[in-house]
């Protein structure tokens, strides 16, 4: 039963220099997604009580209160749902947020990235420091209690002091839940096709990554998977929600999705989605070792680990066994570690989680 739902909204007013999401400034073709939105929507629900919903992008919050509300209204809700929207703070007003209050959103996620005005302009993001700090405030103001920002670490110019700026005032804001992300530049970004020359080398990203555990963690934000730290009660159920590996439809231009062991995909153009939204492009029935390797590279995200109990009942199996090589090599490294019946990833395993986890893919 499929109790989680993500909805891509496609459109921005300009792309950010690091971005390679499936993003577009043609805003004229917004009333034709939308309807073909709806379409999919009602062809693929099955009606089923709704524990997350997560509107992102893009920039979601292009669209209009009333034009969210359409969307939100096409799905039941179980009790006490999670719906999150994420915003981009240039256009964000007291009077929007209120509106978007009603809709039923009760979780919002703004993208921040860096409190450094410089760095903003030189990554072409269209808002500024204040913009961020304003739209936080109106967003408690219009009675939004459980609100996530973004931030970028290993960004052109920027030093471990910058960053550890960044987090400093983003823990001044009072909100529930930090996001932090390493910068990757993709072949198909404007970064990939112009390299900057101006990136912090890896170790003072690892310094950074280190120092925002160190900070976060003192400052009553709790580290639950390797990009997410949360205030308590405040983790994103909606994420949790992949790192558990469990099904979730996936709506819109590009969208991904996992149901019934099969991980599928929505059309990549706008023309082709549109003219029909209820084809998935791709589509893919996993095998149960595809599933288990899924589950141990998602499993080890979260800080708690893998439970050796779960998983081996999951799928019938001797965890330990199985992998007690690798098991082993990595615990002597001190990369991994066990507590009771979990393994987890140390902070310096996560540093080189990429390389841990290819070895457990056969």
């Amino acid at each position: 039963m499929v109790k989680n739902a993500y909805i891509h909204i496609p459109f921005c007013k300009s792309k950010c220099k690091y971005c390679s999401f499936l993003s577009f400034s043609k805003l004229e073709y917004k009333k034709d997604y939308l309807n073909a939105l709806i379409q999919e929507i009602n062809y693929r629900y099955e009606s089923k009580h709704l524990e997350t919903l997560y509107i992102g992008g893009g920039t979601p919050s292009l669209l209009e209160p009333d034009e969210f509300e359409k969307i939100i209204n096409l799905f039941e809700f179980a009790q006490n749902p999670e719906i999150t929207a994420e915003l981009n703070p240039e256009t964000i007003t007291l009077s929007y947020l209120k509106k978007l209050k009603k809709t039923g959103i009760n979780r919002l996620s703004f993208g921040c990235q860096t409190f450094n005005d410089e760095i903003l302009k030189y990554i072409a993001r269209r808002h500024l420091s204040n913009d961020l700090i304003n739209s936080v405030n109106f967003a408690k103001y219009a009675g939004f209690s459980n609100i996530n920002i973004d931030l970028i670490y290993g960004l052109p110019f920027q030093t471990v002091d910058m960053f550890e700026k960044d987090l400093q005032n983003a823990i001044s804001l009072d909100i529930q839940h930090i996001s932090l992300y390493g910068l990757k530049i993709e072949p198909e970004s404007y970064f990939g096709k112009n390299p900057p020359n101006n990136l912090p080398n890896d170790d003072n990203q690892a310094d950074m990554y280190l120092k925002a555990i160190e900070i976060l963690n003192k400052n009553g934000f709790k580290q639950y998977e390797i990009s997410n730290f949360s205030k308590k009660g405040f983790y994103s159920r909606h994420n949790i929600n992949y790192w558990n590996n469990n099904t979730y439809y996936g709506f819109g231009l590009g969208a991904h999705g996992y149901q019934d062991g099969t991980r599928y995909s929505n059309a990549t153009t706008l023309d082709d989605y549109i003219s029909n939204p209820i084809l998935h492009k791709k589509q893919k029935k996993l095998s149960q070792q595809e599933i288990l390797e899924e589950e141990i590279f998602l499993g080890f995200r979260k800080c708690e680990g893998i439970n050796i109990k779960k998983i081996n009942e999951k799928f019938d199996l001797d965890f330990e066994n199985k992998y007690k090589n690798i098991l082993e090599k990595y615990k002597n490294l001190k990369l991994l570690e066990k507590i009771n019946n979990n393994y987890r990833l140390t902070t310096n395993g996560i540093l080189v989680s990429n390389t841990i986890l290819a070895d457990f893919i056969e």
